[in-house]
């Protein structure tokens, strides 16, 4: 039998207890104030919050805005370690007129009048949460007698799931309303040999049907000094990508000195070659290409030394429905003296918009061969998560081995995860690439 105590706070009994078997709504008297609850929080919901409608400036660095369309549904994500029930308050004003809206968890929703231009906290309604997790709150308009439904600053929660491990977004301190909706991004990093000079890298990718989501980079051969996958980058255009990094430490490419710069030495047939900013500088190239979701793409990085002072760099992508290898670029990287290193594969959403949505991939049969043309297999990989996992800012990343391949999957709030820095193990092929190196392009 579970044991249970009242409390008396302003007119309102508050039942503390174990929860329901199953999510239930629960009506309670109105609120007074919130500092009379215990294990509040409150959830801006400019860094945890979705739109079902992909229009611009609706979700803020001050939360929803401009919000007009009735179709349009916004939802918030709080992952809680604990059950119990949730009292929830939105924090909010109504530009002009009057509206109705509706606060929904689960299948079980209340519905708030909202009026005046004051912002204040109005009060939706008690819940009971059973299962640990993310729990979704999902904003619906229902009615409105002026432009807007209402500007939501965030939501104001209660009650004994938040006594325990939370995880959202709680501020933009690091701009993390933009990376928490990003999502985090997840890693394999690759042990090799010591000692060796490893001089190509060789993945392959799967992306099974229904994950080639919109904002998805898919990079399979990351190396110390760049990285090189497949994106989804709109609904027509997806991009095989091939990028080097300058030694030169800027955000934008135009500071970078002309002895500093990468240059390009070759490029394929209809590659795009050029520079990028903003997650450090260097040299870029890709080739729009519709890959598709459930074939297998094979990448193959090699490196070259060049001098004393110079390593060229150059990846190839094996299309399956072009039956062969394809050149993306060869890039000369200045002050490197060195063979291919810090080796890794990693999933991530460059979309803020998209961070609401699975995805995963498979990662597999990883080999490298060395400057004497010895093949080594890379069966084991480190997973590992970025800033916004580590922080706790999201928890919906995961990593494993499925069919004798790696995975990794992210965002969309599923409710497993995967502990950061991981070892996994995959079983070995023992079947090297068959690859004529003297015959690419």
């Amino acid at each position: 039998m579970h044991s249970t105590k009242t409390l008396k706070t302003t007119g309102i009994s508050i039942i503390l207890g174990s929860c329901l078997f199953m999510l239930s709504f629960i009506k309670v008297s109105s609120y007074k104030e919130i500092v009379a609850e215990i294990n509040t929080i409150k959830v801006p919901l400019a860094g945890n919050t979705f739109s079902s409608l992909k229009i611009e400036n609706n979700i803020t660095d001050s939360g929803i805005r401009n919000w007009t369309d009735i179709h349009q549904t916004f939802t918030t994500y709080v992952r809680v370690s604990k059950t119990g029930n949730v009292k929830v308050w939105l924090h909010a004003n109504v530009p002009g007129g009057k509206s109705n809206i509706e606060l929904s968890i689960g299948n079980h929703s209340r519905r708030i009048d909202l009026t005046g231009a004051a912002v204040k906290n109005y009060y939706a309604g008690e819940w009971t949460i059973r299962d640990t997790g993310y729990i979704a709150f999902q904003i619906k308009g229902i009615s409105k007698t002026g432009t807007a439904f209402a500007a939501i600053d965030s939501l104001e929660l209660a009650g004994t799931p938040f006594s325990g491990k939370t995880s959202f977004v709680p501020d933009n301190e690091g701009n993390f309303y933009y990376w928490g909706r990003r999502g985090p991004s997840v890693h394999l990093n690759y042990p090799v040999p010591e000692h060796e000079n490893i001089a190509w890298f060789y993945t392959e990718i799967t992306v099974p049907e229904g994950n080639d989501v919109l904002g998805s980079y898919f990079e399979a051969d990351g190396f110390g000094q760049g990285y090189f996958g497949m994106q989804v980058n709109s609904p027509d255009t997806r991009h095989i990508l091939f990028s080097v990094w300058s030694p030169y430490d800027t955000q934008n490419p135009n500071d970078i000195p002309d002895s500093l710069k990468i240059k390009l030495i070759k490029k394929g047939g209809g590659v795009h070659a050029g520079e990028f900013g903003n997650e450090g500088s260097g040299g870029q190239s890709y080739l729009n290409y519709i890959w598709k979701a459930g074939n297998t793409y094979k990448f193959l990085l090699h490196c070259q030394q060049q001098d004393d002072d110079h390593t060229v760099f150059t990846a190839y992508f094996y299309a399956p429905e072009k039956r062969k290898w394809l050149l993306i670029a060869s890039f000369s990287r200045p002050r490197t003296h060195a063979y291919l290193n810090g080796l890794y594969s990693f999933l991530e959403n460059f979309d803020p918009q998209q961070g609401a949505v699975k995805r995963m991939a498979y990662y597999g049969n990883q080999w490298i061969c060395t400057d004497k043309g010895q093949w080594v297999e890379l069966n084991k990989a480190l997973f590992t998560t970025d800033n916004t996992g580590n922080k706790g800012y999201r928890m919906d990343y995961a990593g494993g081995v499925k069919e004798g391949r790696f995975y990794l999957q992210n965002c969309g709030f599923f409710n497993h995860y995967t502990l950061n820095r991981t070892v996994l193990v995959r079983q070995s092929t023992g079947v090297k690439p068959d690859i004529d190196f003297t015959d690419l392009p």
